[in-house]
């Protein structure tokens, strides 16, 4: 019973640890995209600046 009780308890830990590493790498990919949409946006506003600059030349 108390071996039982163990291999029980080893799965349990198991399935958090992979459960918890598994909302890290969805939070990283979720920053990461964050990060991306941020980038596309300042670029858009320098680009948009540069066309204004070459329409006075």
């Amino acid at each position: 019973m108390a071996k039982l009780q163990k291999v029980l308890d080893s799965l349990a830990g198991q399935s958090k640890s992979s459960s918890s590493s598994n909302k890290k790498r969805k939070w990283r990919e979720i920053e990461q995209l964050k990060e991306k949409h941020q980038l596309e946006k300042d670029l858009r506003s320098f680009d948009d600046s540069l066309e204004y600059m070459l329409e006075e030349f």
